[in-house]
C-alpha cells in the first residue's frame, strides 16, 4: 500500500518542469493519493495531470490564480466534486522577483507578497473547512531558507516566506482541535525552472554552492522536497503539527 493511499491532495503551482509543484504531485501520486494540480499556467497543469495518469495515478487539472479568493473556492469545490473529500493542500505555488530593495517598485513588492504570503493564507482558509468535514487534514506550505536568514535581493521575497514560516505555526494551533496539521517546508538551492531564471543559467553547473555556502556542496533536486512533502502528508506525520523543515544541505547550520 502506498504511504498517502487513499488520500485527496491539492498541489499549487504543479505546471513547471523541473519544479516543486510537479515532482511533489508526481511522488505523491505514485504514493497513493488522488490529485487536483493546479497552475496559472492552465496547459502546464494539464499536462502534469496527464503524466500522472499515463503512470496510473489519478489527477484532475484546473487553471487557478492563487491570489483570487474565488478560484480557492472553485478549486476546493471541484476537489470535493471530483473526490468526495480534501485531506492535503501543497501550498507551492510562487515567484521571486530578485532586487535589491532600492531597485524595487512597490508593484514588485506587492505583487510576491500576493503571490507568495497572500495566497498561502487563501488556501489554508480555504481547505480547512473541507478538511474539517473530512476528520482533519495536512497542509503543507512552501517557505524557503530565504524565510530563515537574510539575503540579498530577497527582501520582498523572503518577507514573503517568513511570513508563510509564522503563519504556519498560527495556523497548526488553531488547526489542532481538528485535527489539522499545518507545517512549513525550506528548500536552499534546488534546481527548477524557477532557480534556472533567477541565476540565468541552463544547467544546474556554475551555480554558487561551494562549501563555504552550501555545506554538502551540491544544488538539490525537486525530488529532495517532494519527499519530505510526501512525509508530512502521510499518517507517519500525524504527531507533526507547527515545524519547519529546512531541506537545504547545511545551508542554514553555518
Amino acid at each position: 500500500m502506498g504511504r498517502v493511499e487513499g488520500k485527496v491532495a491539492i498541489v499549487t503551482g504543479a505546471a513547471s518542469n523541473p519544479g516543486l509543484g510537479r515532482a511533489t504531485a508526481m511522488t505523491l501520486a505514485r504514493e497513493g493519493a488522488r490529485l487536483m494540480v493546479t497552475d496559472i499556467d492552465e496547459a502546464g497543469a494539464a499536462d502534469c495531470a496527464k503524466a500522472i495518469r499515463d503512470a496510473g495515478g489519478e489527477a484532475v487539472s484546473m487553471a487557478q490564480d492563487v491570489t483570487s479568493e474565488d478560484a480557492w473556492t472553485a478549486v476546493i469545490g471541484k476537489t470535493q466534486d471530483s473526490y468526495g473529500r480534501l485531506d492535503v493542500l501543497v501550498n507551492n505555488a510562487g515567484i521571486a522577483v530578485l532586487k535589491r530593495m532600492e531597485d524595487m517598485s512597490l508593484a514588485d513588492w506587492n505583487r510576491q507578497i500576493d503571490v507568495n504570503l497572500t495566497s498561502v493564507f487563501l488556501g489554508c482558509k480555504y481547505a480547512m473547512p473541507a478538511m474539517r468535514d473530512a476528520g482533519g487534514g495536512s497542509l503543507i506550505n512552501l517557505s524557503s531558507v530565504a524565510g530563515l536568514i537574510g539575503m540579498a535581493t530577497c527582501v520582498a521575497y523572503g518577507a514573503a516566506k517568513g511570513g508563510v514560516r509564522i503563519m504556519s505555526k498560527s495556523i497548526a494551533v488553531e488547526g489542532a482541535a481538528d485535527n489539522i496539521r499545518c507545517n512549513s517546508v525550506h528548500p536552499g538551492v534546488i534546481w527548477t525552472n524557477m532557480q534556472a531564471q533567477a541565476t540565468g543559467r541552463k544547467d544546474p553547473a556554475g551555480v554558487p554552492v561551494g562549501p563555504d555556502r552550501v555545506p554538502l556542496g551540491r544544488v538539490g533536486e525537486p525530488q529532495d522536497i517532494a519527499n519530505c512533502i510526501l512525509y508530512l502528508a502521510s499518517d507517519e506525520a500525524n504527531y507533526v503539527t507547527g515545524a519547519e523543515f529546512t531541506i537545504d544541505a547545511g545551508m542554514t547550520a553555518q
